[in-house]
């Protein structure tokens, strides 16, 4: 009965979903009107905030362009194969490191160190190891995305059943097949989270790269926009930008909803 009186006092303090939404709706509202507000104000330099109606303009002229395709195709690809190459070998790290205490204690540090330092700093010597061409970008996005997820795996290792891992052992399984039947399913949360960690950092990444040294993708679309001083185009390239890498979140996370509910 306790437990029951409890559960309805949760669910009486629970917000509910359309007072949630409604209040995103309004700071959003509340954000465009001011954007709109500070346009026509005269406080800032000419096209500095445009209105929101230039801004729609330059963002159906942006769309309709079949040169920006081509060039969400060149920073699309980067980040896949930045995601690829740099998920793939921290999830392997992080099995590692998360499996052998040794390990971890020698060389985990190290992760946590060079982490949060800003990977845009190696970015000359991206370009001297692979050159000024998409590769360059690649290698700085792989870099950035490699941290986040060695580290979300590492630990994710350590939160795994003691039980599930001496069943395994019980009857025998090898390596990979602990690592396939064992490790992978247990963390699905934390390599998820990683992931989806380590999708930002790769964007960011390449994007900090396109926009030092480059003529295709988005961050050179943007910089492009901004030397120029068309501020409508360079507002419009990252709404769009913002929307994709949104969606692209979005995807990532519904995919491991999917694969919890099919394990269930």
């Amino acid at each position: 009965m306790a437990a029951t009186d409890r559960l309805t006092a949760n669910a009486r303090h629970e917000p509910h979903a359309a007072s949630v939404t409604l209040l995103r709706a309004a700071m959003i509202l509340a954000l465009l009107a001011l954007w709109e507000f500070l346009s026509h104000t005269g406080w800032f330099y000419r096209d500095v905030v445009p209105s929101l109606l230039a801004i729609g303009r330059a963002v159906l002229a942006l769309l309709s362009r079949e040169n920006y395709y081509y060039n969400l195709g060149v920073t699309a690809g980067e980040v896949a194969a930045a995601l690829a190459i740099g998920g793939g070998t921290g999830l392997v790290v992080g099995l590692v490191l998360g499996s052998n205490r040794f390990l971890a204690r020698a060389f985990e540090p190290y992760l946590y160190y060079l982490g949060p330092t800003p990977k845009i700093i190696f970015f000359p010597v991206m370009i001297m190891w692979f050159g000024v061409d998409s590769p360059s970008k690649v290698a700085l996005g792989s870099l950035s995305c490699f941290f986040p997820v060695a580290l979300s795996v590492a630990a994710g290792m350590r939160q795994i059943d003691t039980v599930l891992i001496r069943v395994g052992r019980s009857f025998r399984a090898s390596a990979l097949q602990m690592v396939t039947k064992i490790y992978l399913p247990a963390m699905r949360h934390p390599i998820m989270n990683g992931v989806r960690l380590g999708l930002g950092v790769a964007l960011i990444g390449t994007l900090l790269a396109e926009t030092k040294l480059s003529n295709k993708g988005i961050g050179f679309l943007i910089i492009n926009a901004y030397s120029t001083f068309d501020m409508p185009r360079m507002y419009a390239n990252l709404i769009v930008l913002f929307v994709l890498a949104i969606g692209a979140n979005s995807l990532i996370g519904r995919l491991g909803g999917a694969a919890t509910a099919a394990r269930r």
